[in-house]
């Protein structure tokens, strides 16, 4: 009779290696893993690109100023009361 065992499956001549307990380590051959940098892929970061509509190209450690958020915020009121001004049935 012929050895029938199934496809990709190793003979029982060679056991697994056994990891020692407590140590939660996995034994490996030492030339096994390259230990040189390889290359790495580059993050771009969709929202700097630069065909995007208005941007403007800042340092990273801009920030706006304050009042221009307080005069957006006052123009922006001053426009919906004025818009509210149109309804009817106001008093």
């Amino acid at each position: 009779m012929t050895d029938q065992t199934p496809a990709g499956s190793s003979s029982a001549s060679s056991p697994a290696p056994r990891v020692p307990p407590g140590t939660g380590s996995i034994p490996t051959s030492t030339g096994s893993i390259p230990t040189g940098t390889g290359s790495h892929k580059i993050i771009v970061d969709p929202s700097r690109r630069a065909d995007v509509l208005f941007r403007v190209r800042r340092d990273e450690d801009h920030e706006v100023n304050a009042w221009w958020l307080i005069g957006a915020f006052v123009a922006v009121s001053a426009a919906v009361i004025a818009l509210l001004s149109f309804v009817p049935g106001g008093s």
